[in-house]
């Protein structure tokens, strides 16, 4: 079984950040890096080379192929910043339609700016995530 290409690194997040180009969302970038740092209560490590996240679990899928993953994360990519909402949304209907402007994919939330969302409801969704994944992904001792 291979691995899964994207791994954790010991690039610097901060060097990352401060490397975005766009103003508005290299601070938009910055103040979720503090609000999921805040919210996971860990320290922000890159994955491959987009990708920042916060704290990991291990999976194992029915095939046998397993691998470690943030437990929930960001990407600025050229459309959107993306936010890793792990376990999917079918949870948050009633919490997305207060959030303000967004799109989904299956684990991904997809926001032009901060300014577009409402910060709390953004809070409670990501918060509501990381205590889900944490009970089904409980750490091995």
């Amino acid at each position: 079984m291979s691995s899964p290409k994207t791994q954790k690194n010991d690039a610097s997040v901060a060097d990352f950040l401060a490397a975005i180009e766009h103003p508005t969302k290299r601070e938009d970038c910055i103040r979720l890096s503090n609000i999921l740092t805040e919210i996971t209560g860990q320290k922000p490590a890159m994955w491959g080379d987009s990708i920042v996240g916060f704290d990991t679990y291990h999976y194992v899928y029915a095939s046998g192929r397993e691998g470690d993953w943030p437990i929930t994360g960001f990407s600025p990519r050229k459309q959107n910043l993306t936010l890793y909402i792990m376990p999917g949304f079918d949870r948050y209907t009633t919490l997305l339609t207060k959030l303000g402007k967004h799109k989904t994919s299956k684990s991904c939330l997809y926001i032009k700016k901060l300014e577009d969302i409402d910060e709390t409801v953004l809070r409670e969704i990501i918060a509501d995530s990381v205590a889900y994944m944490r009970l089904k992904y409980p750490k091995k001792r």
